[in-house]
């Protein structure tokens, strides 16, 4: 049975924001979007008025709120260094499930924005943004200063996302695994050194 016409744009959104995984923005074109989703290519412009920009625009923003999501989750078990630990695991289980192919699709558009489309790097901006204020805030809620927490939680999103980059360049998870270790290290000290506990024990 084909799909219904009125799957034509969730699909599309999602084949965009897979193209962008694996081979940048440049890369997405509507023709490789049609191609890859097998919407009709009449769809294109009745579903984004915007053209290609816009369809760009909704499939960052739908990637950005599936791996908030996966954050939220991990935040709500109420544990740090769970939820930076589960952050890393998710990206290592994608790098090696798609063989090294697939990166972050925040990544691809906010390095390749230009002037022509200045609000994709503005949403990529917002979705990195959304996970350091989660992480941020699991950090705080943990007796970190509100100072130090966003600049750990910027540190884990910048840490995972270069560690990504070079993965797939060495075709190997040895970069994330790095990261991973020392950031774990870092977050455990820092936890159990964070101001009113001296050197106790993190509980």
């Amino acid at each position: 049975m084909s799909p219904r016409k009125s799957d034509s744009r969730e699909r599309m959104i999602l084949s965009a924001a897979t193209l962008l995984r694996e081979y940048g923005a440049s890369a997405t074109s509507i023709d490789r979007v049609l191609e890859h989703s097998g919407a009709p290519r009449g769809s294109v412009y009745h579903h984004f008025p915007g053209g290609r920009t816009q369809l760009i625009d909704e499939a960052v923003t739908l990637a950005g709120d599936f791996i908030s999501a996966l954050i939220d989750a991990a935040v709500e078990a109420d544990d740090p260094l769970a939820a930076v630990d589960a952050f890393f695991a998710l990206w290592r289980e994608r790098l090696i499930e798609s063989e090294f192919r697939s990166g972050c699709p925040i990544v691809a558009v906010a390095v390749e924005t230009n002037d022509s489309a200045p609000e994709l790097a503005r949403s990529a901006a917002e979705v990195f943004a959304r996970w350091q204020e989660a992480l941020a805030g699991l950090f705080t809620r943990h007796g970190l200063p509100e100072e130090r927490s966003r600049r750990l939680a910027s540190f884990v999103i910048a840490a995972v996302e270069g560690a990504v980059i070079m993965c797939r360049a060495e075709q190997s998870t040895a970069a994330l695994d790095a990261a991973a270790a020392e950031i774990h290290d870092l977050l455990a000290y820092s936890l159990r050194h964070r101001p009113g506990q001296g050197d106790k024990a993190q509980p």
